[in-house]
């Protein structure tokens, strides 16, 4: 489990109850929405708006501490930021899967980067596709 509390410290941010619990929610899910994590939130502080719960994740993501992953034709999904990885999103049910960043294509970004003389601060990988269940026909949309 993450120390929240010093996470949140260290990015210049106040380690609030409500920032705690919405950090809490995200580590959970992995990768959920804005609406599902004020959901998640508002069952355990009732008063908190959804206006705040938009407010926190945004300063997170601004601070580097959450991520956020655009879902085509969805709403983003937000996860903890960690260690560079591929994410696989599934267009049909939202699904998003973590796959560690191939060395290959970690060389490529690098040589591409420096070719270009382009300073490179975070990446991220979204390949958008079918997952193996909706192959399948097992989620319904």
């Amino acid at each position: 489990m993450t120390d929240y509390v010093t996470l949140l410290k260290e990015s210049g941010l106040k380690a609030t109850f409500q920032r705690i619990n919405i950090l809490e929610t995200i580590e959970k899910y992995g990768h959920i929405t804005i609406d599902t994590i004020y959901d998640e939130v508002s069952k355990i502080h009732a008063s908190l708006s959804l206006a705040t719960v938009y407010k926190n994740i945004l300063l997170m993501v601004e601070k580097n501490v959450l991520v956020e992953v655009p879902v085509a034709g969805q709403k983003s999904k937000y996860e903890l930021k960690k260690e560079d990885h591929i994410h696989l999103i599934c267009t049909e049910c939202g699904k998003v899967e973590d796959r560690p960043l191939i060395r290959s294509v970690d060389t490529l970004i690098e040589d591409m980067t420096k070719e270009e003389n382009f300073t490179l601060s975070s990446e991220q990988i979204n390949l958008y596709g079918l997952c193996s269940d909706c192959q399948r026909g097992q989620h319904a949309s």
